[in-house]
C-alpha cells in the first residue's frame, strides 16, 4: 500500500476527510515554497500538491498561469525543485504529489524522472494532459519506481470511468467542473450521477478538486468524496502576500479542516 493510501486510511479511521492544498513550486521563489510546505503540514494538510511550472499549462486558469510565470521568471527548474524536495524530506514525510505536464517529463527523461521521484520521496504524479490511451507510457515507469501515477476522471468521463479506475493508483482525482482550474461560486456538475459511476468501479480513495475555494463549498461537497483539493484560492493567497504567506495559509487550512473533520461524517 502506498503512502498516499495509508494517509487516506488514517483519515477514514478518524472519521475525517482529507485536505489537499496545491501550490506552484517556485512561486514566489523556491525557498518560500519550502516554507509553505511546512506551514501547510503544520496546519493539518493531508497531502500537498506541488505544481511544476510550465509555459503552457492547458488545465490551469489565470491564477495558476500567473504563478507559473512568476516561478519561471525566478529561474525555477525541475532540478531546483528536486533539490528543494530533498531538503524537505529531511524534515517531513507528508505525502507530496507533483502536478505537471508531459513535455517536462519527456525533456527530463521519463525513467530518469521517476527514478528521481523515488530517490527523493515524491509519492505521486498527476499529468493532466495525458489521456487514458497514452497513460501506460508513463505508468510502467511509475509502477517500477513505486510512484503513484494518479488518474483523473471528469464529468464527461462516465463511459470511460471503469477503464480509468482499473489501474488507478494513490487516489482518483475527481474533477468537479468542466474547463480549467479556478474558483467558482457554484459547482453545477451532477456529482451524484458522477460519483455513482465512480463508486461502482473505483477501489481506491477519491479526492474532488477544480473550483472549490471556501469552507462552505467543502461542507456541501465532502460527502461525495474522501478528500477535497483546493488550488487557485491558495495560489491567490501567495499572489497577494508573497513569501510572507505562511500564516495566511495556516488560517485557510484551519478553516477548511473545521468542516472536513466534523464528527458527523
Amino acid at each position: 500500500m502506498s503512502n498516499i493510501q495509508k494517509v487516506f486510511d488514517k483519515m477514514k479511521v478518524e472519521g475525517h476527510k482529507a485536505f489537499i492544498p496545491f501550490i506552484t513550486a517556485g512561486d514566489p521563489h523556491i525557498d518560500a515554497t519550502e516554507s509553505f510546505i511546512y506551514a501547510l503540514e503544520e496546519a493539518g494538510s493531508t497531502i500537498i500538491e506541488l505544481g511544476i511550472p510550465f509555459s503552457d499549462p492547458v488545465a490551469d486558469g489565470p491564477v495558476i498561469q500567473r504563478a507559473n510565470l512568476r516561478a519561471m521568471a525566478k529561474g525555477v527548474t525541475l532540478h531546483k525543485i528536486f533539490e528543494m524536495v530533498s531538503r524537505v524530506r529531511k524534515k517531513t514525510d507528508i505525502p507530496l504529489v507533483f502536478l505537471m505536464y508531459a513535455n517536462t517529463i519527456h525533456y527530463y527523461g521519463t525513467d530518469h524522472f521517476f527514478k528521481k521521484c523515488q530517490d527523493i520521496g515524491i509519492d505521486g504524479v498527476i499529468i493532466p494532459d495525458v489521456p487514458l490511451e497514452e497513460k501506460e507510457e508513463f505508468a510502467c515507469h511509475a509502477r517500477e519506481r513505486g510512484v503513484d501515477l494518479i488518474s483523473l476522471v471528469t464529468p464527461t468521463s462516465k463511459e470511460r470511468t471503469k477503464a480509468i479506475c482499473q489501474d488507478a493508483r494513490g487516489f482518483l482525482y475527481c474533477v468537479s467542473s468542466l474547463g480549467v482550474t479556478g474558483t467558482r461560486e457554484n459547482i453545477e456538475t451532477n456529482l451524484g450521477d458522477m460519483f455513482e459511476s465512480i463508486k461502482a468501479h473505483c477501489m481506491i480513495p477519491t479526492a474532488l478538486g477544480f473550483g472549490i475555494s471556501t469552507p462552505k463549498q467543502a461542507l456541501e461537497l465532502k460527502d461525495y468524496t474522501d478528500g477535497i483539493i483546493v488550488g487557485s484560492e491558495i495560489v491567490k493567497i501567495i499572489e497577494e502576500h508573497g513569501d510572507k504567506s505562511g500564516d495566511y495559509l495556516k488560517v485557510f487550512v484551519t478553516n477548511m479542516l473545521e468542516v472536513l473533520t466534523k464528527s458527523d461524517l
